[in-house]
C-alpha cells in the first residue's frame, strides 16, 4: 500500500482560490489539468485527469458529483466557469465515495457554490468531519480532508431533484460503507441516454483488512457483490467512473477535450464494468485464500 503524508495549505496559482492541499503518492498524477468538455447533452466532465468529477446543469440549479482533491478545488471551479457557467449556479453537491481523493475537495466547492451535499446515511459522518471511518477498508492508508458543512443524508430516498432534474441513487457499497452510484436522463434534442456516474468496485484496503471476512467491516465481501450486481443490472447508456480511466474515457478525450463524443455510448459499458471488477475480486479473494 502507499504511504501517505499531510502536507500544510498552499495557495494555487491555477486559480483565485485558497485551498488546502495533500500529498500522496499519486495525487500529482491524478490532479493534472484536463480540459472541460460536453459527454452528452446537460452533463460536462470538469475534473481533473486522473478524478472525475461531472456537472449537470439545469434551469433551476446544477448539480456536480464529486470533488477530487482538496487541491482540485480551483480546478473544477475554473472548468465550470470556462464552459460558460456559474459556481453560484450549483445548487447540490453528490458523492460517490467519501475518501480523500472523490470528497477531498467538495468543503471548498461547497464554500464556493452556497450548495447543499446530500450523501448516503452511512457516508455522512466521514464528509462532514473529513476524517476516515474506521470500518473503512482502507482505513490505516486514508488521509483528513476539510470536513464539509450542510451535508444532507439521503435516508430511505432513492433519487434527489432540482426541478425537474431527478438523479436516481443506486447504493453501491463494498469499496467504502457508504458508496452510491448515480444515474439520470441527458438529452440533446429528441434523443435522451441514460447517464451514469459509476462508483468504484474495487477491492482496495490496508494490509490488515481482508474480504472474505473482517470484524472491521463484516459486509464487506456481500456489499461489494451486490454493487457488482447492481451496476451489471442498470440500464446504462454512457458510463463515467469516479476514476475516469475504468471507463476508458481516456481512450476517446484527449488533455484538451477533443474526441468524438459518439465512441462514448455503449450500452454494455456497465455491465463490463461490473464484470471487470468481479474478476479481479475473485483474485483478490483467491490471494487471501492462500495466506
Amino acid at each position: 500500500m502507499y504511504r501517505w503524508w499531510i502536507v500544510v495549505a498552499c495557495l494555487l496559482p491555477l486559480a483565485d482560490i485558497s485551498a488546502e492541499s495533500i500529498e500522496c503518492e499519486q495525487c500529482e498524477a491524478w490532479n493534472q489539468d484536463q480540459a472541460p468538455f460536453r459527454i452528452f447533452g446537460n452533463t460536462y466532465y470538469v475534473g481533473t485527469r486522473g478524478l472525475s468529477s461531472v456537472l449537470i446543469v439545469a434551469p433551476s440549479g446544477h448539480v456536480l458529483i464529486d470533488g477530487a482533491l482538496p487541491q482540485s478545488a480551483p480546478l473544477i471551479a475554473r472548468h465550470i466557469e470556462q464552459l460558460g457557467f456559474r459556481m453560484s449556479d450549483v445548487k447540490l453537491i453528490l458523492n460517490s465515495h467519501v475518501h480523500f481523493d472523490h470528497a477531498g475537495g467538495i468543503a471548498e466547492l461547497q464554500k464556493l457554490s452556497g450548495a447543499k451535499v446530500i450523501v448516503s446515511d452511512a457516508a455522512a459522518a466521514a464528509l462532514r468531519s473529513g476524517e476516515p471511518d474506521r470500518a473503512d477498508p482502507q482505513f490505516r492508508t486514508l488521509i483528513p480532508y476539510p470536513g464539509a458543512d450542510n451535508v444532507q443524508t439521503l435516508g430511505s430516498r432513492n433519487s434527489v431533484s432540482i426541478g425537474k432534474l431527478e438523479l436516481k441513487a443506486i447504493r453501491t457499497p463494498g469499496h467504502t460503507r457508504g458508496g452510491t452510484s448515480w444515474t439520470w436522463q441527458s438529452c440533446e434534442a429528441e434523443r435522451c441516454l441514460t447517464m451514469v456516474y459509476g462508483d468504484s468496485l474495487s477491492a482496495v484496503s490496508d494490509d490488515t483488512f481482508r474480504y472474505s471476512g473482517d470484524e472491521r467491516y463484516p459486509e464487506a465481501k456481500a456489499d461489494l457483490l451486490g454493487s457488482m450486481k447492481a451496476l451489471d443490472a442498470v440500464a446504462c447508456d454512457i458510463l463515467v467512473t469516479a476514476h475516469p480511466g475504468l471507463a476508458q474515457l481516456w481512450l476517446v478525450f484527449d488533455e484538451q477535450g477533443r474526441g468524438d463524443r459518439e465512441r462514448l455510448v455503449d450500452a454494455a459499458a456497465c455491465k463490463h464494468y461490473a464484470a471487470t471488477a468481479r474478476d479481479r475480486f475473485a483474485r483478490r479473494l483467491e490471494s487471501e485464500r492462500k495466506e
